[in-house]
């Protein structure tokens, strides 16, 4: 089944936010949708009410050589499927470099279990820049969107976004060149050079700049609530943008991946079970393309 890719040239620019509000938004259009955090910060949790104090996940425990990533599942009362990195300090983050550097299965196996599931989603969010879970992923990918934000760099970066160069070099980038897309985020239409750049880059970018995101302060107050935007905020222009990236990523997706007929809001639960949660299957309708 599909996998989605969520990468950037550099941290801050918004890309576990995207992860998650995409997920969320995806799983409303009637898809089923798993979210693997495999960023060491850890945050991807926190967008779907996770406690701070609940520090177990799935990348965490492949030190431990636990590769059951079914144990690792929460069903987040939005309905998308998680699996959080888990809590891990900077020797542990070398330590897991170094295992998976000996071993790429430890990560490998579970995630083409993953694919293999039926008409399943699959968003993960990688860390910042080239990384080994990038170098991994990229042969499975469907699709790696890029994030970036709405500043002058971003438009200077245009030639490493065009190459796929700044998600690595030489096979990597030839890996991931034809499946890259690009969401620009936080654009200010009350800046002059936040609208300035974000028209640099999707005049470069032609194709590949799948959508923009405003830059709204809904955003980040769903984040302190530790909830998603379309719950938070549905009526925003940020939601609204959300839900437009979203409808194009599904009708990029493969014909065979089905979808159920878009669920009622879910009512707001500020908590999450910390109990595993078994891979729910919902019965399949054909998506209307």
């Amino acid at each position: 089944m599909p996998l989605i890719c969520f990468a950037s040239p550099k941290g801050g620019v918004g890309k576990t936010t995207l992860t998650a509000n995409l997920a969320d938004a995806l799983q409303r259009l009637g898809h089923r949708v798993l979210a693997v955090d495999l960023d060491a910060q850890n945050a991807l949790r926190l967008h779907f009410g996770v406690p701070l104090t609940d520090r177990s996940g799935f990348v965490s425990d492949l030190l431990q050589g636990s590769s059951d990533w079914r144990a690792h599942l929460r069903q987040t009362p939005s309905g998308v499927l998680l699996l959080p990195h888990g809590a891990m300090d900077l020797r542990g983050a070398l330590d897991l470099a170094v295992a998976l550097d000996r071993d790429p299965e430890l990560l490998g196996k579970p995630l083409r279990e993953m694919l293999a599931e039926p008409n399943l989603v699959v968003l993960a969010d990688l860390p910042p820049g080239p990384s080994q879970a990038l170098a991994l992923l990229a042969p499975l990918a469907t699709m790696v969107i890029g994030v970036l934000q709405a500043e002058a760099i971003s438009a200077a970066l245009v030639p490493e976004i065009e190459s796929g160069r700044f998600l690595g070099t030489g096979t990597m980038a030839a890996l991931l060149a034809g499946r890259l897309r690009v969401v620009l985020n936080g654009v200010d239409l009350s800046s002059r050079l936040s609208r300035a750049s974000a028209e640099a880059v999707a005049r470069h970018l032609g194709y590949r700049m799948i959508g923009a995101m405003s830059r709204e302060e809904t955003v980040a107050e769903s984040l302190a609530c530790q909830r998603l935007l379309l719950e938070h905020a549905p009526e925003s222009r940020a939601a609204s943008d959300l839900k437009e990236v979203a409808r194009l990523i599904s009708a990029a997706l493969p014909p065979a991946v089905a979808a159920t007929p878009p669920a009622p809001d879910p009512i707001p639960e500020p908590a999450v079970s910390p109990e595993a949660a078994p891979l729910p299957q919902q019965p399949t309708v054909e998506a209307s393309r």
